[in-house]
């Protein structure tokens, strides 16, 4: 499924020693988070002295060359990839953030949605702070800053803006003086994650496990909800600094956002997916003589379709790796063409064949169609739809770049109607009962707003929010 375009990815790293250089490993990391954000990417580092960083556009492979690294020293850093959710995609939107004033100086990444920043924004104008940009990410850091003011203590600071703050948040925070601060929201909708490299004994803060691994670091512990760590020469301490009764973790990091050997609050992603297609075969089962992924989304949850079916599971779609950055395509016509782009079908798997294709998700539809066509164009006798995350129909305001409420197909028509407008031979989506099941979560562990309307946050200015957000969404 590639309709989606969330989100981004954050690391930190932390060495005891001033001798240890981390600017090679945070692009390590970096790379190992790629698929979170192919928009920009940047590393701050702590000099012993002074916050200094780079950042570009582009992947992280194009924005940091050999030289660029070597400048970059310093046995602290922060580091971030980018897609857009709240602003425009341009240097002065990427991130990290650095906010520098006569009273705070320090450099920010984070990975979310502030639901509420619109308000915030208009409460510290008040109060004398001007912004240059309409990212939310700067919302944050003024917030941070005001706070700073007041308590004069980092962790202080961020407590009371977790109290503040509604929406989407893991971050991670590099001070003046060489301090890690992560911070996931009381709500957990994003992971964030402690590990440790025993090499040089650096500490690892990273979106997912995945990239602590490949690090060759050791997984220590998910930064709780509304938990905030601090890391400093080679010392962790925690505070807990929000409380609640219930979580809302963000049910596309199973179904699509995480790599799948990445591991979420205790829940392998793999595992997850794996067990969805097996839930899938029992809700929706298809005669048929091959089991096709859309590749890679859909591969996981296609592997258990097979098994739990006995149906053969075969590549009839290729992917063409070295497509990524539709989003810089000159015109909307050739960003139309990116699934012709991306995907071929395998007219020698498909041709003659009755095929159950598995995504993971639909949310125009426009995607899934044309490659229903192509396979049927290359000979598929029948093409079977089954889709392991339930009808998406209302939009997301905590992180995530869904289209309005008026382009989600299943908002709009029935699954006849969809399975129609797709040319589908039949079409079966996950229930949300399905969906709990094969997470493992009860619904109050989850953010489910985009399948059931029930946003987990509160206070917020919705209809404000969409026309803002709208706006800048493409």
């Amino acid at each position: 499924m590639i309709e989606i375009k969330e989100r981004c990815g954050v690391i930190a790293l932390s060495a005891p020693h001033k001798s240890i250089q981390v600017s090679r490993y945070a692009f390590d990391g970096l790379m190992a988070l790629q698929h979170r954000g192919q928009e920009s990417a940047g590393i701050y580092v702590f000099n012993g002295k002074s916050i200094e960083g780079y950042k570009g556009l582009g992947l992280v492979s194009e924005v940091f060359s050999t030289n660029i690294l070597s400048g970059l020293i310093g046995n602290v850093a922060i580091g971030h990839v980018r897609y857009s959710t709240t602003a425009k995609s341009d240097i002065e939107n990427a991130q990290p953030y650095h906010f520098s004033s006569t009273y705070a100086n320090f450099a920010l990444a984070f990975n979310g949605t502030i639901s509420n920043f619109l308000s915030l924004r208009k409460e510290l104008e008040e109060k004398g702070h001007v912004f240059t940009s309409n990212s939310d990410t700067e919302v944050i850091a003024h917030l941070i800053a005001s706070n700073l003011l007041e308590v004069e203590d980092y962790m202080e600071a961020l407590s009371l803006a977790m109290t503040q703050l509604k929406g989407a948040y893991s971050m991670v925070l590099l001070t003046e003086t060489g301090e890690i601060y992560a911070v996931r929201d009381p709500l957990g909708f994003k992971p964030l994650c402690l590990g440790v490299i025993p090499k040089n004994e650096i500490y690892v803060v990273a979106s997912e496990t995945a990239a602590i691994d490949t690090l060759s670091g050791e997984f220590l512990n998910d930064v709780a909800p509304g938990e905030i760590v601090r890391i400093c020469e080679g010392e962790v301490t925690t505070k807990k600094a929000v409380s609640l009764n219930r979580h809302a973790r963000c049910m596309f990091e199973f179904v699509y956002f995480s790599r799948p050997d990445s591991v979420f609050d205790g829940i392998s992603i793999y595992k997850a997916r794996e067990k969805l297609g097996r839930i899938l075969y029992r809700l929706h089962p298809a005669e048929a003589d091959l089991v096709v992924p859309v590749p890679d989304s859909g591969r996981c949850a296609a592997t258990g379709y097979s098994e739990e079916s006995g149906i053969p599971i075969a590549e009839g779609l290729m992917k063409n790796r070295y497509v990524w950055r539709t989003f810089i395509m000159p015109t909307q016509s050739y960003r139309e063409n990116q699934v012709r782009l991306k995907f071929n079908p395998v007219k020698s798997v498909v041709e003659g064949r009755d095929i159950v294709l598995v995504d993971d998700s639909i949310v125009r539809a426009t995607t899934i169609k044309r490659i229903v066509h192509m396979l049927k164009k290359a000979g598929a006798k029948k093409v079977h739809v089954r889709i392991s995350c339930p009808p998406i129909i209302a939009a997301c305001y905590m992180g995530i770049d869904f289209p309005t409420r008026r382009e989600l197909i299943a908002a709009n028509c029935t699954v006849k109607e969809i399975c129609n407008f797709i040319e589908a031979d039949s079409l079966g989506y996950m229930t949300i009962d399905g969906l709990l099941e094969g997470i493992g979560l009860p619904e109050n562990e989850l953010c489910l707003a985009c399948l059931n309307c029930k946003y987990p946050i509160e206070e917020i200015d919705f209809e404000l929010l969409e026309k803002t957000l709208g706006g800048e969404r493409r």
